[in-house]
């Protein structure tokens, strides 16, 4: 084979390579709903609202569930002679893709109990969670580009299954935008605006709360993230609440993931640790 045709054979390799990639950057997936999923061989890579506090921008895709769960959620929290402890069991938030853009989410908080220790006395409290519905809407890098960004407002609804919560209807709209800095590392920001009862229920207060989360692929199938989460509250004498969190992911299958984690009060007013184990499925 001459050196001329070898110079072909890579031009036309190159070029084939180009058009396939064309040909795949520009498929139109606009067309597929809740009732005409997308095909699997056309699924995003698996994206996921955990473990970290900062919400992805990235939906999932029409027609497809997708099931994120603690199997456990431990919080140890001491402040002034008290100690709280938390066990959450089994929290999830079960999403259905509805359009190419558009997701719906619910999150129920399912069953915790609360052992409360001051002055030498322990009160416990077992507890059933609220339902929280929240829409995802992806307004653009849901299939490529280096950035993406979205709205994602939420509504909790009281179930009145236990005593623990307020028995009101509260929500919020969350801002999540997403930075591919390289093919393994990435930056996630979002800002959210919380609409919640104050202690006597009868006004409301705003909650803001900023996070900054930088995830890195370590292997193939291994990923870390360290984060910064921070929220305060307009309500009178409100205390600033800072945490950090750092986690790993591990890619089981395609559309199956492991992530433990931990996250770590800043201030007084924030959870000592938050160490958690959860798992997130696709189908």
């Amino acid at each position: 084979m001459t050196r001329a045709t070898l110079h072909l054979a890579a031009l036309t390799a190159f070029l084939s390579a180009v058009a396939l990639h064309a040909a795949e950057a520009v498929v139109d997936k606009s067309r597929y709903t809740l009732f005409n999923p997308t095909p699997t061989t056309l699924l995003r890579d698996l994206s996921t609202d955990r473990p970290d506090q900062t919400e992805s921008p990235y939906t999932v895709d029409a027609g497809h569930w997708q099931l994120e769960m603690d199997f456990f959620n431990y919080t140890l929290d001491r402040d002034a002679g008290t100690r709280t402890t938390t066990l959450n069991v089994a929290p999830i938030n079960l999403k259905l893709g509805l359009t190419n853009r558009a997701d719906l989410q619910f999150i129920f908080d399912n069953y915790s109990r609360e052992r409360v220790r001051t002055g030498g006395i322990t009160t416990t409290t077992r507890d059933w969670g609220d339902l929280t519905l929240r829409l995802k809407m992806n307004l653009w890098g849901n299939d490529g580009g280096d950035t993406a960004f979205a709205l994602m407002p939420f509504v909790k609804l009281p179930l009145r299954l236990g005593d623990a919560g307020n028995d009101l209807v509260e929500g919020g709209l969350i801002v999540p935008l997403a930075f591919n800095l390289s093919n393994d590392v990435g930056i996630g920001l979002m800002t959210e605006l919380d609409w919640l009862a104050d202690d006597t229920g009868r006004h409301r207060r705003a909650t803001w709360l900023n996070s900054i989360t930088v995830s890195r692929d370590l292997t193939k199938k291994l990923g870390g993230y360290l984060e910064l989460v921070a929220s305060i509250s307009n309500e009178r004498g409100a205390p600033w609440v800072c945490q950090f969190d750092f986690g790993l992911t591990y890619a089981v299958a395609q559309n199956v993931q492991l992530d433990a984690g931990c996250n770590v009060g800043l201030t007084r007013s924030a959870p000592d640790l938050q160490p958690f184990l959860g798992l997130s499925v696709r189908y």
